[in-house]
């Protein structure tokens, strides 16, 4: 059964998409720890990072930059925090977290809670600065 990024990828669930590749996708989180948690994915599903192939990961890393570049545009903090876990789903994903202080990517927090109409600006104020 396929994974619920590769449903996004596939357009089976809708997603608040802030940029998007041939091999790639990054979009907002819907149970984010900060206002602008993205979700990049390579658009292949393979549930472990480090079973991704070399270029594919560097290809993965160099599209999270320029997506993490644009966050950090939109959404007043000090860094984008990256973070990959790995557990949460079977398709690898990287988390961009705006941050201020460590304790700011902390997965054990709870979850923010933001309207779609609340997503959808965030998403368009971090594509106007792709």
């Amino acid at each position: 059964m396929p994974s619920i990024f590769s449903r996004i990828v596939n357009g089976e669930i809708p997603s608040h998409k802030i940029y998007e590749s041939d091999n790639y996708l990054a979009f907002l989180d819907v149970n984010p720890l900060a206002e602008g948690h993205t979700l990049v994915i390579p658009k292949k599903e393979i549930d472990y990072i480090f079973d991704v192939e070399d270029e594919e990961l560097a290809g993965m890393m160099v599209f999270a930059k320029k997506v993490a570049k644009a966050v950090k545009s939109a959404i007043t903090c000090k860094r984008i925090g990256v973070a990959v876990i790995g557990l949460e789903v079977p398709h690898v994903h990287i988390h961009l977290v705006p941050i201020n202080g460590i304790g700011d990517i902390n997965f054990s927090k709870p979850k923010l809670q933001f309207t779609q109409e609340e997503l959808a600006t965030t998403a368009e104020k971090i594509k106007s600065n792709l």
